[in-house]
């Protein structure tokens, strides 16, 4: 060999060398910049794993909390309809009394309702028909009932004279009717019970209208019973 084929051998050497240097190194590159690219693609995978993770938790705990109110309401409006189908039913019972049960009922509920003893009993048409007569009768019986012991009381004191007119006013009074609750020929639309009216002044003793009143006094207790 030569001396310009050894060098050009010599070049060919070093080229090939210097070559193999640079594919070496390109393929270190790569490497590092793959290695970059997976170690880059793993932590974004796991930071959108973790941030999936925590949406579904937040999403999980909005449900749950969505599940629990709706769950609350639910039991909140069975307990509304319990209290609404209690207080039907004590209607219910009150107007399918028996006639004599029923007239004593509101005979009662005439005297405790009674101001001056002359108001005028409203029923609704079916019971004016059916007790009507019984409870005025009934009322006014219980009215005088509650008198007399107050007035033995009030006249323990009196002289006799004094006595004698009193009882001479109130039997003027019985046979005048002016102490008397009396039936009213008017009839009012409600469910069962009552109005006193002397006068403009009516006082509604309508089974609906007191359960009503009853109802509204019982809340705070309702809502202890309700929300507990």
């Amino acid at each position: 060999m030569n001396g310009i084929e050894k060098i050009t051998a010599r070049i060919q050497a070093d080229a090939k060398a210097e070559a193999g240097q640079i594919l070496r190194e390109g393929e270190q590159k790569a490497a590092a910049v793959k290695a970059g690219y997976q170690d880059q693609a793993e932590k974004e995978s796991k930071a959108l794993r973790q941030e999936g993770e925590a949406a579904a938790q937040r999403q999980f705990e909005r449900l749950e909390s969505a599940a629990g109110m709706e769950a609350r309401q639910q039991l909140l409006g069975a307990k509304q309809a319990c209290l609404e189908e209690a207080f039907a039913k004590a209607q219910e019972k009150l107007l399918a009394l028996p006639d004599e049960e029923y007239a004593a009922l509101l005979a009662r509920m005439a005297v405790k309702a009674a101001r001056t003893g002359r108001e005028e009993i409203v029923l609704n048409a079916r019971d004016r028909k059916r007790v009507g007569t019984q409870v005025a009768s009934q009322a006014n019986a219980l009215l005088a009932q509650a008198s007399a012991p107050a007035a033995a009381k009030e006249l323990q004191g009196s002289k006799a004279g004094d006595l004698l007119s009193k009882v001479v006013t109130g039997a003027n009074a019985l046979i005048q009717g002016t102490a008397l609750l009396t039936l009213a020929e008017e009839t009012r639309e409600m469910a069962g019970g009552l109005i006193l009216r002397d006068g403009s002044v009516e006082i509604n003793c309508a089974f609906e209208t007191q359960l009503r009143v009853l109802r509204e006094s019982m809340a705070a207790d309702v809502a202890a019973i309700l929300f507990a």
